[in-house]
């Protein structure tokens, strides 16, 4: 059986870390897993040329939106966000799934994040859509989407307001982040302008970045006074989902985190 995590730039993921400690655990010999570079423009040919031994993928920007319109089944999650960070096979063909929503929710719960009244989004791809729907979870009623583009936020708009969730879009230059959570799904090139904001003491700040670490904007927040959680936590947690839905095994966490703890320590 065949694996991957599909995406470009892909040579950083720990991906393929977190998958072949899980199988090394659970004794799955006949599982491999490999990091395959593929932009969106190659997915549909890709998935169409793959023989029966590939059961899934692991799907990275820039990929997320096209593995949706490519996917022969979409999970309802997906179907609402309009963007799926797992591919499936089963019996259908490929089933578009989502697991980045349980890893931010469970990153952020783990960090002593219990609700989220206000909160704010920074990006508006397609993690910044599983991030709104992670904050509407922890009761979210107001979140500010923080983009450099405008135009660019009608997504995460569309679903805030799926959940009942009040939506205010602010332009990246200048914008004041006040909300006591927000996430960030900026791109490294975004790095500059997300760490000059006016970062304050308190604010619990989740960056989906993890390579490298600290990002800028770790640093900035933690010089303020606030409270940062690495990007290792969401992938770490939405890769044990993931792993559960290609293998239909439990996922070893134990054995998964100390294979990303013991990578972590070698650096």
């Amino acid at each position: 059986m065949r694996a991957a995590v599909l995406g470009r730039p892909v040579s950083h993921s720990l991906s393929p870390l977190l998958h072949r400690a899980a199988y090394t655990a659970l004794g799955l010999s006949d599982w491999t897993y490999d990091a395959l570079d593929i932009g969106p423009e190659e997915l549909p040919d890709l998935l169409a040329g793959l023989g029966p031994e590939w059961r899934g993928f692991s799907v990275t920007m820039p990929n997320k939106q096209m593995a949706v319109e490519v996917a022969d089944r979409v999970a309802p999650l997906p179907a609402l966000l309009q963007a799926a960070n797992t591919l499936v096979r089963d019996e259908t063909g490929w089933r578009a799934e989502n697991t980045d929503v349980g890893g931010i929710g469970m990153a952020l719960q783990l960090a002593g994040v219990e609700s989220a009244p206000r909160a704010a989004v920074l990006g508006a791809g397609g993690t910044a859509v599983a991030a709104a729907v992670a904050l509407a979870s922890l009761g979210a009623r107001q979140v500010d989407v923080v983009v450099r583009n405008p135009r660019r936020a009608g997504d995460v708009v569309r679903v805030l307001e799926a959940l009942d969730v009040r939506a205010t879009v602010l332009p990246l230059q200048g914008a004041r982040v006040t909300a006591p959570v927000v996430v960030s799904t900026v791109p490294v090139d975004g790095q500059p302008a997300v760490a000059a904001l006016d970062w304050q003491r308190g604010q619990t700040v989740l960056d989906v970045l993890y390579a490298p670490w600290p990002t800028p904007l770790a640093d900035r927040v933690s010089a303020a006074g606030g409270t940062v959680i690495s990007g290792l936590e969401v992938l770490f947690w939405q890769a044990t989902e993931q792993f559960e839905l290609m293998t239909g095994e439990q996922a070893p966490i134990g054995a998964m985190r100390a294979a990303l703890d013991a990578a972590l320590a070698g650096r």
